[in-house]
């Protein structure tokens, strides 16, 4: 059985398609492709379609990773298939809160980052710090990814 795990901001243009691309990179390079999907989205519909935002295209390739992933918004198929639903920040987490009527794990991704006391990746769409928002979800990443293998024993 595949572990599903979707991320989610508000655009899907900056902070979750990170989050998707450095998750991805982590799960391919732990050898679990096979036993790990990864995807993500938005809950608002703004910017269905299109690519992400350059700075978060910028930052991923400076670290190595691929992505090439269009924004879409969060449907109600994300909440049967998703076995993890991770949001970026408390006000997209409150929004699937609200919405989920799954069993999905639903949680923030800072906290599973160790050594991290922000609870919010912040949306860098107009202030830009996307290689701070980097540094915050490469360690969300590096955490939620040991949590899933320790809980699903893999």
């Amino acid at each position: 059985m595949t572990i599903q795990v979707t991320f989610v901001c508000l655009g899907n243009i900056c902070r979750s398609p990170m989050a998707e691309g450095v998750f991805r990179h982590l799960v391919e390079q732990a050898g679990l492709s096979d036993r790990i999907a990864v995807d993500s989205c938005g809950t608002g519909s703004w910017h269905i379609g299109e690519r992400p935002h350059q700075g978060t295209r910028k930052v991923l390739r400076q670290h190595g990773i691929d992505y090439d992933g269009r924004a879409r918004q969060l449907a109600t198929a994300d909440f049967a298939r998703a076995d993890f639903l991770i949001a970026m920040d408390t006000e997209n987490l409150q929004i699937l809160r609200r919405r989920a009527s799954t069993a999905a794990e639903i949680g923030l991704l800072l906290d599973y980052a160790d050594g991290i006391h922000e609870r919010d990746v912040p949306d860098p769409y107009y202030s830009g710090g996307f290689d701070r928002v980097y540094q915050l979800v490469e360690a969300g990443c590096r955490g939620l990814l040991a949590h899933i293998r320790n809980k699903e024993g893999i």
